[in-house]
């Protein structure tokens, strides 16, 4: 069994733009910042996906992808989890033309791999791209201040990627994330 999920990864230059903003800035507080070349969004996660089930979900993300059109987007603001007060988590936010889009994808992709014997992990999805982790928890206001205040540049989502996590066998004992495959929209 592997942890896995399915992922929206940013264009390199939405990344590179997020990046260079938050640059200057990492160094004025020790969060445990994600690394860019990790960044994605979470459609759904899934905490085991037994190996008699990875090729039934494989073909039911290929289908959903396939019933998907491209999504322009755009990284600006942000939040904080479970609340800015006493933030656990530092995120940026996504915008798009049509956000109930991707809502429908994340549900279809949690569906996918429901039916395929893998059952989705987590809460209600909420789109954000994880940027750092805060242990204790911080209040996080003049952050989420400083992040509303981004605007990245316009990217496409037009493919989704299933991806396992292998647990601490990252850069400083983070998880590696390897792409399984990816699923381009019709």
């Amino acid at each position: 069994m592997t942890r896995s999920f399915v992922a929206v990864y940013p264009s390199g230059e939405a990344i590179e733009h997020l990046d260079s903003f938050l640059d200057v800035r990492r160094e004025a507080a020790p969060f445990r910042w994600a690394l860019p070349d990790q960044w994605h969004l979470t459609l759904a996660f899934f905490a085991d996906v037994p190996g008699t089930s990875l090729d039934e979900l494989t073909d039911r993300l290929e289908a959903t992808a396939g019933k998907r059109t491209s999504m322009p987007a755009t990284f600006a603001g942000g939040g904080a989890f479970p609340h800015v007060a006493a933030a656990k988590v530092l995120w940026a936010g996504i915008e798009l033309d049509d956000p109930s889009g991707l809502d429908r994808l994340a549900k279809a992709c949690r569906a996918a791999g429901a039916v395929a014997g893998a059952p989705p992990s987590g809460g209600r999805f909420h789109p954000h791209l994880t940027l750092a982790r805060l242990h204790p928890p911080v209040d996080a206001t003049k952050w989420v201040h400083l992040l509303d205040s981004y605007r990245g540049p316009d990217w496409v989502i037009n493919e989704i990627a299933l991806v396992e996590s292998h647990l601490g066998e990252g850069p400083r004992k983070r998880p590696r994330h390897e792409v399984v495959a990816t699923f381009p929209f019709s």
